[in-house]
């Protein structure tokens, strides 16, 4: 039997009520917003999937601003992660409200609302994060409980040929293998559409990948696996000695923002 998702139109009642509300709290307190996750996603790619919440992203100069609202408007609310993720909860539903990434590198900035998009979102226009920026973000995410890379794919199949690469790849910048490794997957995953990415830009990076792999390594005792996996690369810090490469200042992650990213691994298990 094939699963269909259900529709967004789905929504219950009051979810759809308090998303609207909070799209139209942050509106009249002119806080520039985004609408991305499951509801951007679905604008790109028409995939919709079921989403617990929705995902609203702003300039991280904005975040006490917008909570300070919300408080005074009556909503709980809460700094759940200081360095990239706040909530607005209604009842039992919550919109995520989000400046950065887990991993600190995505952080929210002019360019997200220059090259933003419109779409339809709850009966209304509205503007939505760039294709670019969600591929940067949802590139990182390697969780065993969440894997990103199918949501990469199908921008990738939808997007491809409107997709500035120029940007994109400034935008992965020291991290390029990940952009290079997902496009390579995307070509495995659809093999009659490996040609919606550009030939220069798999043979700028295969070049490039080729010219890292000559060049010596010894000494660089990091490991990268802490920005796409919060939970899977903990022994190769605690046992194995290597360094975090998301602790500062060659990462974006103070030690207490790493701390309170980590204890939550327990608290949401």
């Amino acid at each position: 039997m094939s699963v269909v998702p259900n529709s967004r139109t789905d929504l219950p009642v009051r979810t759809r009520t308090f998303y609207r509300r909070v799209l139209t709290e942050l509106t009249q307190a002119k806080v520039p917003f985004l609408v991305g996750g499951a509801y951007a996603l679905e604008c790109y790619t028409d995939v919709w999937r079921d989403t617990k919440d929705l995902d609203v992203f702003i300039r991280p100069d904005d975040v006490q601003r917008v909570l300070r609202h919300f408080h005074k408007a009556g909503f709980k609310v809460e700094l759940t992660f200081p360095h990239w993720l706040a909530k607005v909860f209604g009842g039992k539903n919550f919109v995520d409200v989000i400046f950065s990434s887990g991993n600190g590198i995505a952080t929210v900035d002019e360019d997200w609302f220059r090259y933003a998009k419109s779409g339809m979102i709850l009966g209304a226009q509205r503007n939505i994060c760039p294709a670019e920026e969600m591929i940067w973000s949802k590139a990182f995410v390697m969780e065993r409980e969440r894997f990103d890379g199918a949501d990469v794919a199908h921008l990738l199949l939808s997007q491809a040929k409107s997709l500035d690469w120029e940007r994109l790849l400034r935008r992965l910048g020291p991290h390029w293998e990940i952009l290079l490794t997902h496009l390579i997957l995307f070509g495995f995953v659809y093999p009659g559409s490996k040609s919606n990415i550009p030939d220069w830009l798999m043979q700028k990076l295969t070049r490039r990948l080729l010219a890292e792999r000559k060049k010596s390594s010894m000494g660089n005792h990091a490991v990268q696996g802490t920005l796409l996996s919060r939970a899977q690369y903990l022994i190769d810090l605690r046992s194995w000695g290597y360094r975090d490469a998301r602790l500062q200042p060659k990462g974006r992650m103070s030690a207490k923002d790493i701390a309170i990213w980590t204890d939550a691994i327990e608290d949401e298990n």
